[in-house]
């Protein structure tokens, strides 16, 4: 198995309202880029979303973790979207902190 992708995203929002702002984000993704999402799950807990997401033919899992001052996401990407990772680790670094900031 590959390697996990980790890409921490630095907020000064504090965790309650961190959390707050990320829950449904995997489902507003699913709004922009519908075309190239077929299924997307989020399941929480405390402070932690595991997720799921069916994308380009292939299943991406992984969770992230929020903190007081950054959020941690770690993916599992498989091995053929492995070769892409630092495409993925830029791309999931831009949508979290658009999410994070959003009001």
């Amino acid at each position: 198995m590959a390697k996990p992708l980790i890409v921490s995203i630095p907020h000064n929002l504090g965790k309650v309202e961190a959390t707050r702002r990320l829950h449904g984000g995997l489902t507003r993704l699913k709004s922009q880029f519908g075309d190239k999402i077929a299924s997307i799950e989020e399941n929480w807990s405390g402070d932690r979303m595991a997720f799921r997401v069916g994308a380009l033919g292939q299943t991406i899992a992984g969770h992230l973790d929020v903190m007081e001052d950054q959020v941690r996401v770690e993916v599992q990407l498989p091995w053929i979207l492995a070769m892409v990772a630092e495409k993925a680790k830029g791309f999931i670094q831009k949508q979290g902190t658009l999410m994070l900031e959003k009001k």
